[in-house]
């Protein structure tokens, strides 16, 4: 089976909240996506996204990132989420993602590329560790939601 990497467009934006969605049920938390295709249209600036797409142009696999600005590395391409359908999974679309995130952030001069993977995806870790890739435990997330984020005061 052929499968072709591309820049994403508009257009795809279904699909792809359809694969985060699918992400979001493997992660068991299908209930903290509050995000929305419309969204995805207003915010469109704000992020850019790759497709795994099939010969019947089936969007079977993602890799969505930004751009941000670390203060100890300067600019890095954050990848947020990298997602392949269940019965596509070994047959190397996650490594061509890898490799267009890869090529991307060497275009951009990027001075880091970061991505986060949950403890427990084993098969995941594996593949990052298999590529060199360095798995902190010293770093804990900090996150305020939307209602965290109007209530905040000091």
């Amino acid at each position: 089976m052929k499968i072709t990497i591309r820049r994403a467009e508009e257009g795809d934006f279904p699909a792809i909240f359809a694969l985060i969605s699918e992400l979001a049920e493997f992660e068991k938390a299908p209930e903290q996506v509050t995000n929305s295709v419309e969204q995805m249209k207003r915010e469109k600036e704000l992020f850019r996204c790759l497709v795994a797409e099939t010969e019947t142009h089936e969007i079977v696999g993602m890799a969505l990132y930004f751009f941000a600005y670390f203060t100890w590395v300067g600019k890095s391409l954050y990848l947020d989420d990298l997602y392949i359908k269940p019965e596509y999974r070994k047959q190397k679309i996650g490594t061509a993602l890898l490799e267009k995130i890869f090529e991307i952030a060497r275009e951009e001069q990027c001075n880091r590329v970061r991505w986060q993977v949950l403890d427990w995806n084993q098969p995941a870790i594996g593949m990052y560790e298999k590529y060199g890739a360095t798995i902190e435990d010293q770093w804990l997330n900090c996150d305020f939601d939307r209602e965290g984020i109007r209530k905040f005061r000091v």
